[in-house]
């Protein structure tokens, strides 16, 4: 059951989003629609319907007769109203697989050599974040509230206020956000800064991020403004106020644990420890990404192996990666480096009857996740960058006996709100990752307890609800505010030395359209 209130009154919200629930081919090769099974869809979906609002992204393929069917078909079923963006092929090369994730993805997770530049898909970037403002456009009221998802989407709110669009826009930031001296690498960083700034309200996940939000800005920027508070900091921007925040996104964790202790799961663990055929299991579940530190978990897993011995024939890790933008050479090229080490490993120390490393590289049902963090005695969630890592939240949730110790990477978003109850780990540090393996084994069944306890309750006190809650008020309390001042928003009025600078950012002629 939905527990949030709505402090918008009789307002729409209008979600964006970069995807709309997926539309795919099945086997027949005839398409189907398959719906988001996230905690952000569980959290919005309700308010949307409540609201008479819409969500608004892209199917994830070319608009079609079959498709706008398709959509029309999920709206009845529902009762949400799905408006779709339409992008090229050519434009999701350029769009999504090339700026958004060969150059925001890693520039932002701290991984510059990962990063390529290239000015043209900053430009098709542009127009495709145009477009979404232009959809906006299509379907906002007034008194709508606007709420813009994540970083393929970073110069919507800069279209819109070009579009003379006063309604109150927020955005949402699901990665992390990088220093300075990381984001001073990006040729556009001026943009993708100033363009933020045309939103009011603007959340991150950690303090950090948003700390190197508010530094980034003033650096680039000196003429703002920041008054840091503790959950805020308010951002003066000529005579605009725009509000900072950090909310650690999380999950329904009701729904997670009270599956956790169905039949079926228990089903699942107990056949899974019987066939890896371990005293103890630990699990690591990734996106295949070069962010989840997963050659070096692999590598700390050896290194625990070799510096205790006693482990051997005991403890197995069970490594599960989902595919994921297999289109990417470097993710092709760490796949092959994970199978090259998973055989190394296993041909170095694995027994008749017992095998090192239990490797799995495919999509798992939502049943068979958490018979695996069921049967897991402990959670090695290692990345190397990572905004928050829901997986460390699942695992704590679905933990039910409170027999579990999570072990998480410093660099996980997660860390700030677990790390009374778990074991924080440098991933970097091999011997530190191995001797938190070898120490999470050992521990002693009432440290595993309280530890667990002290996680599961902290997950459950802020769970996917109060993230949204958290949202909506701070925007509430911004819109109180500017009321307060009684000033209208004057977007067109900043003085001419802070305003964003619009090379490359002009809507593209009829004749380029």
């Amino acid at each position: 059951m939905n527990r949030l209130v709505w402090k918008g009154g009789k307002r729409r919200l209008v979600a964006v989003s970069n995807r709309l629930p997926t539309v795919v081919k099945n086997i027949q090769g005839t398409r189907t629609i398959k719906s988001g099974a996230g905690g952000l869809v569980t959290a919005m979906a309700p308010i949307i319907k409540s609201t008479g609002g819409v969500w608004l992204g892209w199917p994830g393929c070319e608009l079609t007769p079959e498709v706008e069917e398709l959509l029309n078909q999920y709206r009845n079923v529902n009762s949400i109203d799905l408006r779709a963006v339409s992008i090229s092929p050519e434009e999701e090369k350029k769009y999504y697989r090339g700026f958004s994730n060969e150059a925001i993805w890693p520039l932002f997770h701290d991984l510059l050599g990962h990063c390529k530049f290239e000015l043209e898909n900053w430009e098709t970037y542009l127009e495709v974040n145009r477009r979404f403002a232009e959809k906006i456009i299509e379907v906002v009221r007034p008194g709508d509230f606007i709420w813009v998802h994540d970083y393929q989407l970073l110069m919507v709110a800069h279209f819109l206020r070009q579009m003379n669009v006063n309604h109150p826009l927020a955005f949402f930031l699901h990665i992390p956000f990088p220093s300075f001296d990381l984001l001073r690498r990006l040729p556009w960083k001026n943009e993708i800064v100033r363009g933020l700034l045309e939103f009011d309200l603007i959340g991150f996940q950690t303090l950090r991020d948003r700390r190197n939000f508010t530094r980034c800005s003033k650096e680039l920027i000196p003429q703002i403004e920041v008054n840091a508070k503790a959950r805020y900091s308010d951002i003066h921007f000529g005579l605009r106020s725009i509000k900072v925040g950090h909310f650690p996104i999380s999950i329904d964790f009701d729904e997670f644990a009270d599956l956790a202790k169905s039949d079926e799961v228990a089903g699942v663990a107990r056949n899974l420890r019987q066939q890896c055929n371990a005293q103890g299991l630990v699990l690591g579940v990734d996106r295949l990404d070069y962010t989840k530190g997963i050659p070096e978990r692999l590598l700390a897993f050896e290194r625990s192996l070799e510096k205790y011995p006693d482990l051997i024939g005991k403890l197995s890790l069970l490594q599960l990666v989902v595919p994921s933008r297999s289109h990417l050479l470097s993710y092709r090229n760490l796949k092959e480096d994970l199978d090259g080490m998973v055989g190394r490993i296993n041909g170095r120390f694995s027994r008749f009857g017992w095998q090192a490393i239990q490797y799995m590289y495919r999509a798992v049902t939502r049943v068979e996740l958490l018979g695996f963090y069921r049967a897991s005695e402990i959670g090695l969630l290692t990345p190397l960058r990572d905004g928050m890592n829901l997986i460390a939240k699942e695992y704590c949730a679905s933990n039910v006996d409170d027999n579990g110790v999570l072990i998480l990477s410093e660099f996980a978003g997660a860390s700030e709100q677990l790390s009374k109850g778990a074991i924080v780990v440098n991933p970097y540090n091999r011997e530190e990752t191995a001797d938190a393996i070898y120490r999470a084994y050992m521990m002693d069944p009432g440290e595993r307890q309280h530890r667990m306890r002290l996680l599961r309750a902290e997950v459950k006190r802020n769970d996917i609800f109060k993230w949204v809650d958290w949202f909506l008020t701070a925007f509430s309390d911004q819109e109180a505010e500017e009321t307060k001042m009684s000033s209208p928003r004057p977007y067109d009025t900043l003085p001419s030395e802070v305003k964003i600078s619009h090379q490359h950012l002009q809507p593209l002629s009829k004749d380029e359209e």
